[in-house]
């Protein structure tokens, strides 16, 4: 599926990015993975890099080469980090990289972002997922944070990068058709990785009673495939799409919100 093609990987140390770097190598792949934590695990090469620093991430994309074929945008805050770091990571820092690398990779690429099932409620909260879309890193982003309450004891920071993950994939739906390149998400519902505990101890209750819903959490194994296919040349006619990979928990919201 992937032979003679090379992806950057983010968060490839850990969790679904380690997984997906796994599924990509096992399908032929050339794996270029991005962390700040150093890994040699299923990647070809490695760099290490810091998605809350601009400068690291414009150090990244002038060393990596030019043409790859797609960039999975995984690496991600759980919500019990500092609001403004989330952001950063979750989404300032996603963009930032997403739009120094495409000038360079090659014509026909695709870019997957790791949303979240966090992110289903932007319909619900567009004018502060507008205000979040506008933030960069010159914007004062704990002040922001600070003004629009998202304090990591809520777990409001982490849902809102990811609202904001997905309407942000939605508007470049065409931004690079010229070229070919799409770009579409990701949305994982509760999976079981190192930051599932961070979840569990944000949401209480309320994650409590999303587990009893399910069967099961998802596990790494349950996602990476789904990247890997919107990686590969069979998405092709994906573009800003957002697929839930959550277990039926978005049929369920939808089907209770809607009283079916």
């Amino acid at each position: 599926m992937h032979q003679d093609k090379t992806y950057v990987v983010t968060g490839v140390a850990s969790g679904i990015g380690a997984e997906t770097a796994a599924e990509l190598k096992r399908n032929g792949a050339n794996v270029i993975g991005v962390d700040r934590n150093s890994t040699s695990e299923n990647v070809d090469s490695f760099y290490q890099a810091d998605l809350t620093d601009p400068h690291s991430i414009d150090a990244l994309a002038g060393q990596l080469p030019p043409g790859v074929h797609g960039l999975a945008n995984i690496a991600g805050l759980p919500p019990t980090a500092a609001p403004d770091l989330v952001l950063k990571v979750n989404l300032i820092g996603l963009r930032r990289l997403t739009e120094k690398l495409v000038p360079h990779m090659a014509d026909g690429a695709s870019i997957v972002n790791l949303a979240s099932l966090a992110g289903f409620g932007w319909p619900n909260a567009v004018d502060q997922v507008k205000a979040a879309l506008a933030l960069d890193f010159d914007s004062d982003i704990a002040g922001f944070a600070a003004e629009n309450q998202l304090d990591a004891s809520g777990g409001r920071s982490y849902f809102l990068s990811k609202e904001a993950v997905v309407v942000w994939t939605m508007q470049n739906r065409w931004t690079w058709r010229d070229r070919g390149i799409r770009m579409n998400a990701v949305s994982p519902g509760p999976v079981d990785t190192p930051i599932l505990g961070d979840f569990i101890q944000t949401l209480g209750a309320r994650a409590e009673e999303d587990m009893k819903v399910m069967d099961r959490p998802g596990k790494p194994e349950d996602v990476a495939p789904v990247v890997s296919f919107m990686l590969s040349e069979s998405s092709r006619w994906f573009r800003g799409a957002n697929l839930t990979v959550d277990g039926g928990m978005s049929s369920h919201i939808l089907c209770n919100i809607h009283q079916i």
